[in-house]
């Protein structure tokens, strides 16, 4: 068997989650080769058929749901923790289809959200998430939509929120945010399976070993104050990161459904699910 293309996300979360795995403390039967990437870099390989077993949010699997399904560990999926809409002052969000807004990647959930929340919005700028806050001081853009470690720094720029998507979505349909997952091509089903199970150890692993991960962590963080990076991993490592449960699928098939509703994905799956 090849050797398989392993990606994940150089967010802390995502580091936090595989560390177990990257330490060479849970090892797979098969061989693999592993790519760190930002989020939107991971959707664009996967649309490319270029990796195997990959983290992807879940605007982008919706795209490409008949190439791969999604683990059952290893998912973002939280309530209080979703992307948020920032300026440099309040303004009226009457607005707000006139003004220029970042979105950290055509293919990420935030730009999702900020597209359900704001339909009419499409003056559009693609910018890497941890240049969001910088373009909006900068004045090259009115608005931003922020994820990550952002979500801890826009108040010490002096940004304000304006909007809190997550929140909007979760009071629309009462489900936690589906933000991002592992997902595996389906010819690799077998292996997805356990992968999947040694995924789950080493997510248990790094939430009884939290300070032997920080190291690792801080290898491919973006901000490195320790309270950050803690606040981080708190905020998107969960019980749904250990197992989705109905809880979890629900939110993620509802979100899909209003994906493909609202014409922003062409085909619907009911077969989603490793």
């Amino acid at each position: 068997m090849r050797k398989l293309k392993l990606a994940y996300s150089t967010c802390p979360n995502d580091t936090f989650m595989f560390y177990g795995i990257a330490s060479g403390k849970f090892k797979p039967s098969f061989e693999f080769d592993t790519t760190l990437k930002d989020i939107e870099e991971l959707n664009k390989l996967a649309f490319e058929g270029k990796t195997d077993i990959t983290k992807l949010s879940f605007f982008a699997y919706f795209k490409i749901a008949d190439k791969y399904k999604i683990l059952n560990s290893g998912s973002a999926l939280g309530r209080g923790c979703g992307p948020l809409l920032i300026a440099k002052e309040e303004f009226d969000l009457k607005d707000l289809k006139n003004k220029r807004v970042a979105i950290p990647g055509e293919n990420t959930t935030a730009n999702l959200l900020f597209s359900i929340f704001c339909p009419e919005c499409k003056n559009k700028k693609e910018v890497l998430f941890s240049e969001i806050e910088n373009e909006i001081l900068n004045g090259n853009v009115d608005a931003g939509v922020i994820i990550h470690e952002t979500r801890f720094t826009y108040k010490l720029r002096g940004l304000k929120k304006l909007v809190d998507l997550g929140e909007f979505w979760e009071k629309e349909t009462g489900n936690p945010i589906p933000l991002g997952l592992i997902a595996v091509k389906r010819e690799f089903e077998k292996e997805g399976k356990e992968f999947d199970a040694l995924l789950n150890k080493s997510i248990e692993y790094a939430f009884d070993n939290p300070e032997e991960t920080m190291p690792y962590i801080k290898k491919y963080a973006q901000e490195l104050d320790d309270n950050v990076v803690k606040s981080h991993i708190e905020l998107y490592v969960n019980k749904f990161s250990l197992d989705l449960g109905k809880e979890g699928k629900k939110a993620i098939k509802d979100l899909y459904k209003k994906a493909y509703e609202i014409g922003l994905v062409k085909d619907f799956m009911e077969d989603i699910f490793l």
